[in-house]
């Protein structure tokens, strides 16, 4: 069976040659190719797709906040990170995220190609340099981010209702409240967590364990 890939990056042109080159490989499919990750749920749902090529700097979401959602909803796709970027934190950051590979833009089509492959059969494809990065990280023993955003128990509540997929309604009814009082909460979480909407509070949460979800 043909391995089904999606793309995700906003440089149009890169996004096109790698599209080209998966889909005239035998072996391969593209499944869909998208410029940003604003709508990567709803863009992967009905897609099938087996591995998810992602960027890491792209407009509105970016690709790790992306990988989060992807993994906190679709934990069967394997997402790659194809990107220019190979300082620490993004690499950490995304392997947090779930990314279960870290390839640079430079790496050869045919390395990509066997990387998708790998990916798709249980392996963790990554640069040489990016590997030694993961394996220092590992030898310094670095603790994981940890919550200092001073959420309320209340605030943490409705954050994981939110984590969940609850309507405003649902949380409301959860938590025993009104619907402006979530709205409030809501407000509030955005400020302390220094983002914009409801699809960046969910990925921090789950990119950070902000929450006892299960996620």
């Amino acid at each position: 069976m043909d391995i089904r890939v999606s793309v995700f990056d906003d440089n149009n042109a890169l996004r096109d040659s790698l599209c080209y080159l998966i889909s005239g490989t035998p072996g391969f499919v593209i499944v869909g190719s998208y410029p940003d990750g604003n709508q990567v749920l709803e863009q992967l749902q009905h897609s099938e797709t087996d591995v998810v090529l992602m960027d890491i700097d792209m407009p509105g979401l970016d690709g790790i906040s992306a990988t989060a959602l992807i993994k906190s909803h679709f934990p069967d796709i394997n997402v790659m990170i194809l990107t220019s970027y190979d300082d620490n934190d993004k690499v950490f950051d995304a392997i947090q995220s779930g990314a279960t590979g870290y390839l640079l833009k430079k790496t050869s089509p045919a390395k990509i190609l066997e990387a998708i492959t790998d990916v798709n059969q249980g392996g963790a494809p990554m640069n040489a340099n990016i590997a030694r990065k993961v394996l220092d990280f590992f030898r310094e023993k670095k603790n994981i981010a940890v919550n200092e955003y001073d959420l309320s128990l209340r605030e943490t509540e409705v954050l994981s209702c939110l984590v969940k997929g609850d309507s405003y309604k649902m949380i409301a009814d959860h938590c025993f409240i009104s619907m402006g009082t979530v709205c409030t909460h809501i407000c509030n979480i955005y400020k302390k967590l220094h983002v914009n909407s409801k699809s960046e509070a969910v990925a921090k949460a789950i990119r950070e364990r902000l929450t006892n979800s299960g996620i």
